[in-house]
């Protein structure tokens, strides 16, 4: 397996590579990021409810969401109850000094909709901001331990615009929970614990953070050990008594920029300015057709609908459920459809705001059957490149290089009126920045732009600009049929969420498995060339079979973090993945 290096890390980044040669490296570097660290698998079994349900990536957090419900709350109340709490009780994955995506059905209204809470660049970047002196690409880490990489953060904005446009309990009594938790403490996880043993080095670059996550001899907190965060619930306290105004502007916002910018050799350039003028993006979801369903979603900045929807669209041209799910035929068009839909996704997809992007092209019916005629040699693709989908604009951009780091929550909701929350959201790698302010960390978010601005003279649609948000992968899903929700669905896991989603909805709707048995399907995924098997289950019996069609394998630690609810006429199940620490609670 490669192995990744600061050496490896700034070839990434030097300008004397051609494109072809760079491509290569760049697939190669973030083909080996590793998902957050994997414990002992959870034992998860189905739920079912009939009048509302919540899944979550921890047992407080479901707690807190599922609180709001019992008092008459509706999913968005859940969603803001929820969200503050987990970024308490795994700090490593989200929290408000991040951002995040939601993909929300509106019951009343019969229409769907997302807000785009993506962190965003400060003004005040320039195409240089991760380079020395000397005009080098810095080391990866160097780049995201301190305040450089700190994005303006835009989950607070984005839960008060969307309890502000549809919550119905008072503002204040969602922050309850999670105010509680952190002033009364919580029982540290396996998962955190392991986590913050495992980043115990850049933990221990700043004093708060080491101050919260080691005791005085340096020891990293244990699993089982009590945790009081006083500062969190004071941060939550301001904010549920002034709303988001006290985050964006005031004594919390002055403590962020102080300390990004002042962060001892790693300085970043995150303003006032920033903060106060951050505002969230209520966009309409893009959705995709796969046989009788629309596979729903968040639209730029994010990859994951569009990437998606391309793997999907290029699937439904195969009879796949009929082929089943031992077929390695099944496993090489899902793995060559992810590898086309990758390539275009390196091309095109960014922030749609500042670049010009083939939204509709890449999900044109013609385009998408062309893609998947591509498929039907039975054998391997030798040659993946970006098609030319339709569009009205030049196509004069080259490949994109940036690298997503795997550290990101999601959860999904449904309330007694049918609304339905699928909610992604991070603070990018493992703790963010590392930086630690009013009890939450901040994120490193800027490090998802590509670290260069062109190649060979050609401009990358992820370069970093000043205000832009940079691409994500995070892939927030409602399936509609018939013009109802049927499943609302999502995963952490950077780049891999995608082609984790394919899998399970692959396994769901095609191969007549239920909802848990198609989450704990063990994964299998192809971004780049390579089959990525899941060590320590089925699919690394598959490596001779992708071996003798001429692929390339690895066995790779792939802990998925799905959480999903199926929706029926008064009957919701929903499932948990049992490589986190999820939970369903339902009524």
């Amino acid at each position: 397996m490669l192995k990744i290096t600061p050496s490896w890390l700034r070839l990434l980044t030097i300008g004397c590579c051609s494109v072809p040669s760079f491509t290569a490296i760049a697939q190669q570097i973030s083909d080996a990021i590793a998902p957050e660290t994997s414990v002992s698998h959870q034992q998860s079994q189905l739920v079912s409810g009939q009048q509302w349900m919540i899944a979550s990536a921890n047992h407080y957090a479901s707690e807190a969401g599922a609180a709001m419900l019992r008092q008459g709350g509706n999913a968005i109340d859940a969603m803001v109850a929820t969200q503050l709490v987990l970024g308490l009780v795994e700090p490593q994955s989200s929290g408000i000094g991040g951002g995040g995506f939601l993909v929300y059905w509106d019951s009343d209204n019969h229409q769907m909709t997302t807000f785009d809470g993506r962190e965003t660049a400060p003004f005040a970047v320039t195409p240089r901001l991760f380079q020395d002196k000397n005009g080098q690409p810095l080391a990866f880490y160097d780049a995201v331990v301190g305040g450089r990489s700190v994005g303006t953060p835009g989950t607070i904005k984005l839960l008060w615009n969307s309890h502000q446009q549809y919550g119905q309990l008072d503002w204040k009594k969602l922050f309850q929970p999670a105010i509680r938790l952190a002033k009364n403490g919580f029982i540290v996880s396996p998962r955190l614990a392991a986590l913050v043993a495992k980043d115990a080095t850049h933990l221990q670059r700043w004093p708060v953070t080491k101050n919260y996550f080691f005791d005085a001899q340096g020891q990293p907190i244990q699993a089982g050990q009590k945790l009081i965060n006083q500062p969190y619930a004071d941060t939550l306290r301001k904010i549920a008594d002034y709303g988001q105004k006290a985050f964006y502007q005031g004594d919390i916002a002055r403590e962020i920029v102080n300390t990004v910018q002042n962060a001892i050799g790693n300085p970043g350039v995150l303003s006032s300015i920033d903060l106060a003028s951050y505002k969230v993006k209520q966009r309409a979801p893009i959705c995709a057709p796969y046989h009788q369903y629309q596979i729903c979603g968040m639209g730029p900045p994010s990859s994951g609908a569009l990437t998606l929807g391309q793997i999907m669209g290029m699937l439904s041209h195969y009879p796949l459920a009929t082929m089943g799910a031992n077929n390695i035929n099944s496993w090489r068009l899902i793995g060559d459809a992810s590898r086309l839909a990758f390539a275009d996704r390196g091309r095109y997809m960014a922030d749609s705001d500042y670049v010009p992007m083939p939204t509709k092209g890449l999900l044109d019916p013609a385009y998408i059957h062309q893609r998947a005629q591509l498929l039907a040699t039975n054998k391997k693709l030798i040659s993946v490149e970006a098609g030319s989908p339709p569009w009205d604009y030049a196509n004069l951009q080259t490949t994109d290089e940036a690298i997503e780091l795997p550290s990101t929550t999601h959860f999904a909701i449904v309330d007694r009126q049918g609304n339905v929350v699928s909610m992604t959201s991070t603070i990018e790698n493992s703790f963010g920045s590392r930086l630690m302010v009013g009890g939450f960390l901040l994120n490193n978010e800027l490090t998802d732009f590509s670290f260069r601005s062109h190649i060979d003279g050609k401009p990358i649609a992820n370069r970093i600009e000043p205000g832009k948000r940079p691409r994500s992968s995070m892939a927030p899903t409602i399936v509609m049929y018939n013009n109802q929700p049927v499943l609302a669905i999502g995963s952490p896991g950077g780049s891999q969420i995608i082609g984790y989603i394919a899998k399970t909805l692959v396994a769901y709707l095609d191969w007549g498995m239920d909802l848990q048995q198609a989450i704990n399907l063990p994964n299998i995924n192809n971004r780049f060339g390579p089959f990525e098997l899941e060590q320590n289950t089925s699919a690394t019996a598959w490596a001779p079979k992708f071996e003798q069609l001429g692929y390339k394998t690895a066995v790779k630690d792939l802990n998925s973090g799905i959480q999903a609810i199926s929706i029926a006429p008064k009957q919701l199940i929903g499932a948990a993945d049992p490589r986190r620490e999820g939970k369903v609670i339902a009524q």
